[in-house]
Order: structure tokens, then C-alpha cells, then sequence
């Protein structure tokens, strides 16, 4: 899909893909990801314009300065895109690391958020999740030993090894990182956005009033269960859906993800 482009006030030239006409959705890719991993989940829905920002060092965005990563910085970055497009609010979501770039969203600048869905949320209101650690031990064996031979170290380990168990799914994306063209773009966002958090507190999120949706899968090492339920049992009114994990099928997980969207999506376009 055709990428288009603009640059931030700080200078930084960041990629970016707006698809279909109707209700604005801000649709967001996780950790290392780029545009077409929610992309692959949505279906084409008539009266829906998919907007995706590839965040600072994701797919065709560049890196900019390295000191101003954070999920802060990619959620300012996402308004500043919708500035851009002339968009005043739009549905925000996200997968896993987009989840919690939309929490953000929702809770500080909710004149812009019409309603929420939070995918496979790796991030509560706290920083630092113990089960992102495996990104850092990523980002620690690339930087001291090079792509091959830090792969083989992380293969070893004793935490690469239980997600292996778990989450197969998981652990080929910590095998892909080492496979990434830009070693020292892909070191830079592992070390510093998981030890990070969206900067909210569990009374911000308690105190959101939005149609919100939160999804949830089974067999995920790193987007575990309990995060999800958690989230969606503090924002009043959530929904939360339970899908098929990759690790089970990877086709009834995209058809049971673009179902699940699609179900909270059109009564949207129909009242728009």
C-alpha cells in the first residue's frame, strides 16, 4: 500500500497510510511493526478511512533523534497527523505498543478521541512491564554481539525459552528483530519503549467515558490475558472480546480479529 509522508516540528520525516473515506480511525501497529500488521487484521470497510502513522523508526519513518523516543513522543506525533489531514477526532486504537500509543491518546486529549480499542494491550497505567524485559534482552545481545550471534544467545536463554513454550508466535517476532535492515534503529526503540509506559494513572483510566473496545487472546507471552481484562474492567462500560491466538491459527485470528472490529466499527459509520 502507497505510503505518503510528512515531517514533524522537530524535523523528523515520518510515513504514514490513509485508506477509504468515512469515520477517521488512527489504527496503530505494535513494537517493530509497521503499517501492514493492522492492516492484515481490518477488513476493507465501506465508510471507514484507515489512518496508520508508522511510528519514529517503523517501517519507512525515520529514527529522528534518538533521545526523543518514547510512547509520549509517538502519541504527539499521531495528533500532529491528524493535524495534517485536517482530522478533529477520530476512533483511536492500536495493537499491543499502538494500544497503549491510543490509551495515551484517550486519556490526554480526549476532545480528539470519539472511541477506543485497545488490541492485545501489553501496557497498563504501569511503566516497565516485567514481560517486555525479553525486548531489552533483544536489544542488549544485538548491540554487544551483532545479529548472528546474539540470535543464538537469545535462543538460550532461560526467557526466550518459556515464551518459546507459550507463545511461538512471540518468539519468531524476538527472532525478527535481529533480522531488521537498521541494528542500531531496532536497539534504540527496544531498550527505550519497554521500559516505558503510556503516562496515565488507573484513575485517568477509570475516569474515560468513550465507546471502548478491548481484544484479547490466550497464548500470548507478552500481551497476556489478565492485561486486557484489567483494562477493560476499569474503563466504564468496555467490551472486552476474546479471539483465537496466532499461536493456534493464524487465519481464524485474522478472520476473528477483522470480525471484532468490524462489529464495533459499522453501528460508528452508521451514526457518524
Amino acid at each position: 500500500m502507497k505510503r505518503e509522508f510528512f515531517e514533524t516540528d522537530d524535523g523528523c520525516r515520518l510515513a504514514y497510510v490513509d485508506a477509504g473515506r468515512g469515520v477517521p480511525f488512527l489504527w496503530q501497529h505494535g513494537l517493530g511493526a509497521d503499517q501492514s500488521q493492522p492492516a492484515e487484521v481490518l477488513p476493507p470497510l465501506e465508510g471507514i478511512r484507515r489512518i496508520t502513522l508508522e511510528c519514529r523508526g517503523h517501517g519507512e519513518s525515520a529514527l529522528g533523534n534518538v533521545d526523543a523516543i518514547s510512547i509520549a513522543q509517538f502519541a504527539d506525533d499521531a495528533i500532529a497527523l491528524l493535524d495534517h489531514l485536517g482530522i478533529e477526532r477520530a476512533v483511536l486504537g492500536g495493537i499491543s505498543l499502538g494500544a497503549a500509543v491510543a490509551l495515551r491518546l484517550a486519556v490526554t486529549r480526549r476532545e480528539r478521541a470519539a472511541a477506543l480499542i485497545l488490541a492485545r494491550p501489553a501496557w497498563t497505567d504501569e511503566p516497565a512491564p516485567a514481560r517486555l524485559r525479553i525486548y531489552r534482552d533483544v536489544a542488549g545481545l544485538l548491540e554487544a554481539h551483532g545479529a548472528s550471534e546474539g540470535r543464538r544467545h537469545l535462543e538460550a536463554s532461560s526467557r526466550f525459552r518459556e515464551i518459546e513454550r507459550i507463545s511461538p508466535d512471540n518468539a519468531a517476532s524476538m527472532r525478527g528483530f535481529f533480522e531488521r535492515p537498521d541494528p542500531a534503529s531496532t536497539i534504540a526503540l527496544l531498550d527505550r519503549i519497554p521500559a516505558q509506559g503510556p503516562g496515565v494513572s488507573r484513575d485517568d483510566i477509570g475516569g474515560l467515558a468513550l465507546p471502548t473496545l478491548v481484544v484479547a487472546n490466550d497464548h500470548d507471552y507478552v500481551h497476556p490475558l489478565e492485561t486486557a481484562v484489567a483494562l477493560a474492567g476499569w474503563i466504564p462500560g468496555a467490551e472486552l472480546r476474546r479471539i483465537t491466538s496466532k499461536t493456534v491459527s493464524r487465519r481464524q485470528y485474522v478472520d476473528e480479529f477483522g470480525q471484532t472490529l468490524s462489529d464495533f466499527l459499522t453501528p460508528m459509520r452508521e451514526h457518524a
